[in-house]
């Protein structure tokens, strides 16, 4: 009699609870987040007169703050032998955060509203990632973690939607975001907030009840040489990662309505949803590095097609493309932080890993906005440069990954 392994739905079914609860607490942040974080740039840009150099240092001081926080909460964790009070608060304090952004008239009140809602990104994220490492065993690891980024993204879909709806409704044919439809859009948002905190407080059980080992000082060094190799490859691909909010600028200045760049968004949401479980699952089988560069080359041909592009349909195509690039590399990714260090330091594993990624992101959008529109006198080179920066560091860090060290074992 021939053993089977369970199939890919009944592994899915048979998940812990934890997994489930966790993903759904992100479906519901991301439904709130995304309706909001996704129009919020063009809100800057089309209501408030603000320049993408300007955008690139909210979105890059508001996720260095993130970045920061991510640090300490994940070794924190570790430390105090918890995750889920940790991660309760941070998505406490980024539901919290959703009503200022209705009363922000300037970017300084709009920098401060982003800033607290990523202070509770900082605090919950990498005690969240632990709780779901912690909740699965190593088979399903990828599984796990594709799973949980098609929740959030499923949830950034459904948001977008809510957000285009409200948008058709309010003002139809209008190229540009008005006052009135993002204020309206950011009460809608309030409620799935509320929701994901629920789903967190209810769903989840702590995973570790009590400090089981003596935690070391918070050492880069304890994380071991795999890990940080890894490390210094995802950082090289970050540094040209600038914050999504230069794509959706790019979209409308290729000449994408207001419209039609929430259906794009949605469009690329789906792509994500549909790829991420399974490429996680595939993981699983034939290694994260395979799956990782994969979707390191695709970011790269797309960002040379965002830098090339001529029309607003350009830009979408790529865009519903880049959905399989964050399928493929972003759960991916994740999961291989949990094969590269011991299970007391996985905290702060992704601490570091979400960390110096957020870190990165400062740089990153500075550099695409510089590049994009310059800085004082200087004029920089265009829209299309910040792509072909990108592009560049995509194909650097996938030829570091295939050169990188051949057998880190099954997983990896």
């Amino acid at each position: 009699m021939t053993d089977h392994k369970p199939g890919y739905l009944q592994q899915l079914r048979s998940m812990p609870r934890n997994v489930w609860a966790v993903s759904l607490t992100s479906f519901f942040m991301d439904i709130s987040s995304e309706m909001v974080i996704n129009i919020l740039p063009l809100f800057l840009s089309n209501v408030l007169g603000v320049k993408t150099n300007i955008i690139g240092l909210i979105e890059g001081m508001a996720e260095t703050t993130s970045s920061l926080l991510k640090m300490f909460s994940g070794w924190f964790s570790d430390k105090i032998g918890g995750r889920k009070w940790l991660a309760l608060a941070g998505y406490g304090i980024s539901a919290f955060a959703k009503p200022f952004f209705y009363f922000a008239n300037s970017w300084e009140l709009v920098a401060g509203a982003r800033w607290a809602d990523r202070v509770g990104k900082g605090i919950r994220t990498a005690p969240r990632d632990a709780l779901v490492a912690d909740s699965i065993q190593e088979e399903q690891r990828g599984l796990a973690f594709g799973f949980h980024r098609a929740a959030d993204t499923a949830g950034a879909m459904l948001g977008l939607m809510i957000a285009l709806l409200v948008t058709w409704l309010a003002q139809r044919e209008s190229a540009m975001l008005s006052a009135s439809t993002f204020r309206t859009i950011v009460i809608i948002s309030i409620f799935p907030a509320v929701l994901a905190v629920l789903a967190l407080a209810i769903g989840v059980k702590e995973t570790i009840k009590k400090k089981q080992y003596e935690l070391p000082k918070f050492a880069f060094k304890s994380l071991g040489k795999p890990f940080m190799t890894f490390m210094v490859i995802v950082a090289i691909f970050d540094l040209g990662n600038s914050s999504d909010a230069f794509l959706v600028l790019r979209a409308q200045e290729r000449g994408l309505n207001i419209l039609g760049i929430l259906g794009m968004l949605i469009t690329f949401n789906l792509i994500y949803t549909l790829i991420s479980t399974p490429a996680g699952a595939l993981s699983d089988k034939i290694g994260r590095r395979r799956i990782i560069v994969a979707g390191w080359l695709i970011y790269a041909v797309i960002y040379l097609g965002f830098a090339l592009a001529r029309t607003g349909v350009h830009i979408w195509l790529l865009y519903a493309v880049y959905g399989l690039y964050y399928g493929l590399a972003y759960g991916t990714s994740k999961a291989m932080v949990a094969d590269l260090v011991p299970e007391a330091l996985r905290g702060t594993a992704y601490g570091t890993y979400n960390g110096i990624i957020g870190i990165l992101d400062l740089p990153a959008s500075l550099i695409a906005g510089i590049l994009w529109q310059g800085w004082g006198s200087w004029q920089g080179f265009g829209a299309a440069a910040p792509f072909y920066f990108g592009a560049g560091t995509a194909l650097l860090a996938a030829m570091l990954m295939v050169i990188w060290q051949k057998s880190l074992g099954k997983t990896t």
